[in-house]
């Protein structure tokens, strides 16, 4: 019956009731649906390509399939972690390490690695995948590298949705590494519900480098690298960010950041991460607050997306386009302000569609 019911998916479709209407999955979507659901990798692939893309049609089909996938996600309780830290830290080190370990205690692990683009090109090295080769290969992990396309915070647009597909693949822990911290890294703490800040011994920036913001979005901070002669450096970090975050107030009514030392290079300290996490989400279960951030997250990403569909459809619209190149003119030799051009280009827009 339920499957029946997922042929003709339900998708949400602007209107003036606000009510969800049924509409029947295309072909392409229906088949990437039941091969993710029966956990083929290569599905789930070309699933996350799909939600990637660009194109009009693609986007109509990655809408369904999504759509599709959030019933199988509903029905299992994922972990989702966000990992971020200063370049150079050993994030992809560190969650190859750590994601071998979950594999060992019989979990199934997806990471979504996110790489810097070009800003000329566009492109990225999507390094991610071979610098995590033990990984990459398991039968039980998947990683997917993805290019941030200039994305704030250094996490792609269609990140959540990929996770939603992980999720319905039966993966039940998604990392999301990004690209580091930066001014709005802040973003992947509202699609997460575990934010772990890793950092390094001996740099002797720790405090001055990481921006107040990410440290008191911190679940967990992790002091990588505690091993041989930055062991003990390592424990004079541990107590400084520790110190640091009893001057914060904590953003859990049910949690306080720990700081863990460890090092993805030996194991040492591997478990007692886990089992921070573990605890972690134990209080946020017991709490309820679960719940609320699961609610918390979609609400946002909800104003994000429609804040990006309406500069896509804006860049779009061949009226729209050329009246701000017009504009565009005027705004370089100095004739009109960048705000009042914004204003009017919007002002077009709507009465495009009014």
């Amino acid at each position: 019956m339920y499957w029946s019911l997922v042929r003709t998916c339900a998708i949400r479709a602007r209107g003036v009731s606000g009510r969800w209407q049924q509409r029947t999955m295309s072909d392409r979507a229906q088949a990437l649906f039941d091969g993710i659901r029966q956990g083929d990798r290569a599905a789930l692939a070309r699933g996350i390509t799909l939600v990637e893309s660009t194109r009009v049609d693609h986007q109509q089909q990655a809408r369904e399939l999504v759509s599709a996938c959030v019933g199988l996600e509903q029905r299992r309780r994922t972990l989702r972690i966000g990992l971020t830290g200063t370049p150079g830290v050993g994030k992809s080190t560190f969650i190859e390490a750590f994601g071998m370990l979950l594999l060992s205690k019989g979990h199934r692990v997806s990471v979504l690695a996110v790489d810097p683009s070009s800003s000329r090109s566009g492109g990225s090295i999507l390094g991610d995948k071979t610098r995590m080769q033990d990984l990459s290969v398991a039968a039980g992990a998947y990683v997917r590298p993805s290019p941030s396309r200039g994305s704030l915070g250094g996490v792609a647009r269609n990140t959540l949705d990929s996770i939603i597909l992980t999720e319905a693949s039966g993966y039940d822990i998604c990392l999301v590494e990004t690209v580091g911290v930066g001014q709005s890294e802040t973003m992947v703490s509202d699609m997460v519900d575990m934010f772990i800040l890793l950092l390094q011994p001996g740099s002797g920036d720790e405090l001055q480098g990481v921006k107040r913001g990410i440290m008191e979005l911190a679940d967990l901070v992790v002091i990588n690298k505690a091993d041989g002669a930055l062991a003990i450096p390592a424990k004079l970090t541990r107590t400084e960010i520790m110190n640091a975050l009893h001057l914060m107030v904590p953003r859990r009514n049910s949690w306080t950041p720990k700081v863990v030392r460890a090092s993805a290079v030996t194991g040492f300290n591997l478990e007692r991460v886990w089992e921070t996490v573990e605890l972690y989400f134990t209080k946020l279960r017991e709490s309820g607050e679960w719940d609320g951030l699961r609610a918390a997250q979609q609400e946002k990403w909800m104003w994000r997306e429609v804040t990006n569909l309406l500069l896509t459809r804006l860049n779009r619209d061949p009226q729209v386009r050329k009246f701000a190149q017009t504009l565009e003119a005027d705004v370089v030799n100095g004739m009109v302000p960048p705000g009042i051009a914004a204003e009017q280009i919007v002002d077009k827009f709507l009465s495009v569609y009014r």
